[in-house]
């Protein structure tokens, strides 16, 4: 056993140029015969100005797999020089059922045999290919071991995925009641406006770098409430009225086509009564005893949420759990690289650790939650 895991360098790579908000709709295609009436009112509520697609802007072709993201993600670490013996990549939809992502990153870099991980899930798949990518090291097991997050959105939020009979007019009728309801934006067609692509991937010693900074991974905690809560965001599935899910291949080809059933979806009245509670409150209950956490010995507080309508309920949360990290010591790049899921705490990570602005000595705590069951993740690192 090592007595430290170090995150020696990071990388992330966000496919073609920035796309603004006026040009969403050209790009991932127009569902009906009208623009969408509700786009604007999501925006104004997510606060994202550009997000990056893996399109080509003129031709509308696609530009990059999930795991070829994520393969640049890895080469942006500029760790040729290593023999790298675990590759853990999470995701929250794959480019294909199987074999594992991980092994399609694998094969997209060449990478002579190592230990690999398939992490799945939502949001949480990519801290969790981490804690194991951590523990490969920390154990001694590996010495140079890669974890990455990555997203491929724009291939299911693509206009052809959504024309089905009537679905616009189900659209139409609830743009009235989003004006009032912001939250009412996590719902098939809605997700187009808050979801987009990007990867990103930190490197992993049992020593800090020789020049620069390091980031010591001193824990990673992670939790889920799935034997509590029934579903809330899925995908490639119906849900039911009793909160069970009817799998995708339990349903015919029109089943699948007419119920937009491998669009991601979300149920909206579950999200808005328990994420904050599941995925800040009741997990930090047991995390700030367990850890000796203290607001006032966190320097940057990294929150992955999907949309600035969450800010304020994030930090009414943590007031309520007893950890009132304020504003000012807050670090998001949500506004300017958009919601990419699993790979959104790697991508914030990566600009923080390059902006020259981490001192010897300080703390980060990061906070990633996830709907799909309610999950959460918190992750403390030191700069050394």
């Amino acid at each position: 056993m090592t007595d430290a895991v170090y995150i020696t360098a990071t990388g992330a790579f966000l496919p073609n140029a920035p796309v603004a908000n006026d040009d969403m709709e050209r790009i991932l295609g127009q569902v009906g015969d009208k623009p969408s009436r509700a786009r604007r009112t999501i925006l104004r509520s997510n606060g994202i100005v550009n997000r990056h697609y893996a399109i080509d802007s003129k031709t509308l072709k696609n530009t990059h797999s999930n795991a070829q993201l994520a393969a640049e993600a890895v080469r942006a670490l500029n760790a040729e020089n290593k023999k790298i013996d675990c590759l853990a990549c999470g995701t929250s939809i794959a480019d294909q059922l199987m074999p594992g992502h991980a092994s399609m990153v694998q094969g997209e870099l060449a990478l002579p045999a190592c230990d690999v991980l398939s992490a799945g899930g939502v949001c949480v798949a990519g801290i969790t290919a981490l804690k194991y990518a951590v523990n490969t090291v920390r154990t001694g097991d590996c010495h140079y071991a890669v974890a990455t997050g990555s997203e491929l959105s724009s291939a299911s939020m693509k206009a052809e995925n959504f024309k089905t009979e009537g679905f616009s007019a189900e659209i139409n009728s609830k743009v009235d009641a989003l004006e009032k309801q912001p939250e009412l934006a996590f719902e098939k067609d809605f997700l187009r406006w808050m979801l987009s692509d990007g990867a990103g991937a930190v490197l992993l010693e049992n020593k800090p770098r020789s020049t620069g900074i390091s980031l010591r991974v001193d824990w990673i905690d992670i939790l889920s409430y799935a034997g509590e809560m029934e579903t809330c965001m899925y995908a490639g599935a119906v849900k039911n009225t009793d909160g069970a899910l009817l799998g995708w291949q339990h349903e015919s080809d029109l089943q699948r086509n007419s119920e937009s059933v491998m669009a991601v979806k979300q149920d909206v009245k579950l999200l808005n009564e328990q994420v904050i509670f599941y995925t800040v409150e009741r997990p930090l209950q047991t995390i700030i005893k367990k850890r000796a956490l203290a607001a006032e010995k966190i320097d940057y507080f990294l929150p992955h949420y999907s949309s600035l309508f969450f800010r304020e309920k994030v930090q009414a949360g943590l007031q309520r759990a007893g950890l009132d990290i304020p504003f000012t010591r807050w670090f998001t790049n949500l506004a300017s690289k958009g919601n990419t899921g699993s790979a959104s705490i790697y991508i914030m990570l990566d600009e923080l650790f390059r902006s020259g602005k981490l001192q010897r000595g300080e703390a980060l705590l990061c906070y990633i939650p996830e709907s799909g069951r309610f999950s959460t993740a918190f992750m403390h690192l030191t700069v050394v």
